[in-house]
C-alpha cells in the first residue's frame, strides 16, 4: 500500500508542477531530433493527402478493394527493404502506400458520404485532434516514460487478431464486434504515444529514417480514423432507426 500511496504522490506532485510552459518545454528533445519531427511530421502530411487522393479515385472509378489492399502491403514491404539512402524511392512507396490505402477505405468512406458527408468530416477531425493530442503528450513527457506500454499493446493487438480470426469463421455477435471496434480504437491511440516516444529515442540514438518513422504513424491514423469513421456510421445508422420506428 505504501508503494502505491508514494506512486500517486510523485503523480500528484509532477501534476501541480504542470504549467502551460511545459507544452513548450522541449529542452530534452535536441535541435536533431526536433528537424527530424517536422521531416516526419510534413511527411505524413503528404502521405494523408495522398491517401485522400486514394479514396476520391475510389469514388470515381471504383478501383478500392483486395487489388489495392495488396498494392498497399507490397508498397510498405518494398519500402522496408529498400536502405535509407534511396529516399527519393522510399518516399514514392510511402506515397504509393498511402495512395492505396485511401483507395482501399474508399468503399467505408463512400458509405459514410452517401449516409451523410459530414460523418467522413467529424470522424477526420475527431482522429487529427486525437493524434495531435496523444502526441504531443508524448513529446512534453519525459523521454521512454510511455514506452513499457509498448508490450501491453502488442498483446492487445494479439487479442484483436485471435478475435477478427475466430469471428471470421464461427461468425460474430454485435456484442463481440463493439468490443473489437472500441478495444481496437483504445490500442492504436496508445500506439500513437508509444510509436512517437519511440521514434524520438531512436532519432536520439541516430535512427533519423523520416520515412520509416511517417509510415509508422500514418499507419496507427489510419487505424484511428477508420474505427471512429465506422462507430460514427454506426451510430448515425441507430439514430436513423430509431427515428423510422417513431414515424411508424
Amino acid at each position: 500500500m505504501d508503494t502505491f500511496a508514494s506512486f500517486f504522490d510523485s503523480k500528484s506532485a509532477s501534476g501541480n508542477r504542470w504549467s502551460y510552459d511545459s507544452l513548450k518545454n522541449l529542452r530534452q528533445i535536441s535541435p536533431v531530433v526536433q528537424t527530424h519531427l517536422k521531416q516526419v511530421y510534413l511527411s505524413l502530411c503528404c502521405a494523408l493527402i495522398a491517401s485522400a487522393v486514394g479514396a476520391y479515385l475510389h469514388i470515381l472509378w471504383n478501383i478500392g478493394g483486395l487489388l489495392t489492399t495488396l498494392a498497399c502491403v507490397g508498397s510498405i514491404i518494398w519500402l522496408l527493404s529498400l536502405p535509407p539512402y534511396e529516399e527519393q524511392k522510399r518516399v514514392s512507396l510511402l506515397m504509393a502506400a498511402a495512395l492505396f490505402k485511401g483507395a482501399s477505405i474508399g468503399p467505408l468512406i463512400e458509405l459514410a458520404i452517401d449516409f451523410d458527408p459530414s460523418i467522413v468530416l467529424g470522424a477526420f477531425v475527431g482522429c487529427a485532434v486525437a493524434f495531435g493530442c496523444f502526441s504531443a503528450a508524448a513529446m512534453v513527457a519525459r523521454r521512454r516514460e510511455y514506452l513499457y506500454l509498448g508490450g501491453l499493446l502488442s498483446s492487445g493487438l494479439s487479442i484483436l487478431f485471435w478475435l477478427h480470426f475466430a469471428s471470421s469463421i464461427f461468425g460474430g455477435s454485435m456484442a463481440l464486434f463493439k468490443f473489437e471496434l472500441y478495444f481496437g480504437l483504445l490500442v492504436f491511440v496508445g500506439y500513437i504515444v508509444v510509436d512517437t516516444q519511440d521514434i524520438i529515442e531512436k532519432a536520439h540514438f541516430g535512427d533519423l529514417d523520416y520515412v520509416k518513422h511517417a509510415l509508422t504513424l500514418f499507419t496507427d491514423f489510419a487505424a484511428v480514423f477508420v474505427r471512429i469513421l465506422i462507430i460514427m456510421l454506426k451510430n448515425a445508422g441507430e439514430k436513423e432507426e430509431k427515428k423510422k420506428k417513431k414515424r411508424n
